[in-house]
């Protein structure tokens, strides 16, 4: 399957929708998947005209994670572990269906909101066929569920129901079955309302600190940031539409 194929992209306004796109493999991450996803989020980044992306995933489920008959090939999906590293400069929204398993959990794990259908099965099996989650999943988990919870997802490979993981403080929202990518959608056409650069600096420093960064380095992290967005063109527009009492017209420059 090529690049394009396994993955799709469609613009919604200021909104990218990108398609895990392999439902014969269960969206199962092989190197066509994982170099077209990478490439989709590098749009993504550089696109003054984008402020938000939503990620899913076609067929009965989000994504069943790595595909091990690649991995037992020895392909390359080198740049899946690029993209949970890094993430997306900008806001991005996991629409989850079915299940989000093992390194489909990780790609969900990147993103910076979660919406899924009602149960939905999200975890990290990898203990289940002699791996573990390599790609974030096994340090990431505890910040989104809490330590015990993620301790027992880890060692036993069981993975929580949407229901679950929304009591947990994972998921933004649980929709009715079929509802999670309109859903998502929906969050990111809200964001999309607000000033590209201030969204994205926000997200930043919203994430940093839920990673542990102390306030210290939150100041310094910060000045960069506020440079750029103060002095930007955004940033004129903005308090002049509000004077003309207008929609802004955001340029993310």
């Amino acid at each position: 399957m090529s690049e394009e194929a396994a993955v799709l992209t469609e613009r919604r306004g200021r909104v990218m929708v990108i398609t895990l796109n392999r439902p014969d493999a269960m969206n199962a991450i092989n190197n066509a998947l994982s170099t077209g996803l990478m490439a989709a989020i590098e749009e993504v980044n550089e696109d003054p005209g984008l402020t938000a992306a939503v990620i899913t995933g076609n067929g009965r489920g989000f994504c069943s994670g790595m595909d091990l008959k690649a991995f037992h090939r020895g392909e390359d999906i080198g740049p899946l572990f690029e993209f949970v590293k890094n993430g997306c400069e900008k806001p991005l929204i996991g629409a989850l269906h079915g299940f989000a398993l093992a390194g489909g959990c990780e790609i969900a794990l990147t993103c910076d909101l979660l919406v899924a259908d009602a149960g939905t099965k999200i975890g990290i099996r990898e203990v289940k066929v002699g791996l573990f989650a390599g790609a974030g999943g096994v340090f990431r988990l505890p910040s989104r569920v809490g330590y015990a919870k993620a301790m027992e997802m880890a060692i036993t490979g069981d993975p929580l129901t949407a229901e679950e993981a929304l009591d947990a403080g994972m998921l933004t929202e649980v929709t009715e079955s079929g509802g999670a990518l309109d859903g998502a959608i929906a969050l990111a056409e809200r964001i999309a309302q607000n000033a590209p650069l201030a969204v994205a600096a926000s997200k930043q420093l919203v994430r940093a600190a839920g990673l542990g960064y102390n306030e210290e380095e939150l100041w310094a992290m910060q000045v960069p940031l506020q440079k750029k967005v103060f002095t930007s063109n955004d940033a004129k527009e903005g308090p002049l539409a509000f004077a003309e009492k207008r929609a802004a017209n955001w340029t993310g420059t």
